[in-house]
């Protein structure tokens, strides 16, 4: 990624959190505009062309979509496209991360996170259903039927809009590696962090106050666990946060006892 896109990218955070009015219609639309941008070189191009004046390119958000689409929308797409982009794939790139970041603006109420990952494991477990999904031949509103069948009554609206839309406009990349892509992005947005806690049994509500509030004192922002129940796991946990890894359970107690005392 380069640097200009990097600093595309957080200005269009930046606008995004001070455009009100940012709901879930608003998301729908921008992932509808990754579809139209993605699925048009001269229009990805136009928009992310260093050399056209900023001007121009906004104009140009106005004349494609001004009259389609609600302000708030409109007015988000104008300031990404009068950002620097470092190629039109990190552009189209940087429009999917603004609408993940919309639907997460959008309801704040629910866990996101945690059902994307859910979500994720579900995939990863099921060879069948992750080609089903991110197979290339498969036709994309039989995929997006696909989730809403697999997440009613089990995720929020924000998250099988996420869902969906990423199967639907795959762009060639792994469904998993979106849906990780996602929940970072979403976490990010919400200015938390998410670990992946595997333990051999469910934590009590108790249990998991207790460990959110150790790794928020360490880390210094608010923690998101993802459970992975583990019958390996012998006693304790084991907590990862990046490539940040807290192995506090017995085996690992007694793995560290026994290179002791080989020496």
């Amino acid at each position: 990624m380069g640097s200009a896109t990097t600093q595309a990218r957080t200005a269009t955070t930046e606008a995004l959190t001070a455009t009100p009015g940012v709901d879930l219609d608003v998301a729908r639309e921008l992932f509808a505009v990754v579809g139209a941008v993605s699925g048009s070189a001269q229009l990805s191009g136009a928009l992310s062309d260093p050399t056209a004046p900023a001007a121009a390119r906004e104009g140009l958000v106005t004349a494609v979509f001004g009259s389609t689409f609600r302000e708030p929308t409109v007015s988000l797409l104008r300031r990404a496209a009068e950002q620097r982009w470092s190629n039109a794939a990190e552009f189209v790139d940087g429009l999917e991360e603004l609408a993940v970041r919309a639907a997460a603006v959008a309801d704040r109420s629910v866990d996101i996170e945690g059902e994307l990952f859910q979500f994720s494991r579900t995939v990863s477990s099921n060879g069948e259903l992750e080609l089903a999904l991110g197979g290339r031949m498969g036709d994309s509103s039989a995929k997006v039927s696909l989730v809403s069948t697999l997440l009613e009554g089990r995720a929020s609206a924000a998250t099988t809009l996420i869902v969906s839309s990423l199967v639907q406009q795959a762009r060639g990349r792994r469904i998993r590696a979106l849906l990780r892509r996602a929940e970072a992005i979403v976490a990010d947005q919400r200015s938390s962090i998410v670990a992946t806690v595997s333990a051999a049994a469910p934590l009590s509500a108790e249990q998991q106050t207790r460990l959110q509030n150790a790794l928020r004192a360490r880390y210094g922002a608010a923690v998101s666990l993802n459970t992975v129940i583990d019958p390996t796991v012998v006693g304790g946990l084991r907590v990862q946060i990046a490539d940040d890894v807290i192995d506090a359970s017995v085996s690992a107690r007694l793995a560290d006892l026994r290179q002791r005392i080989a020496g």
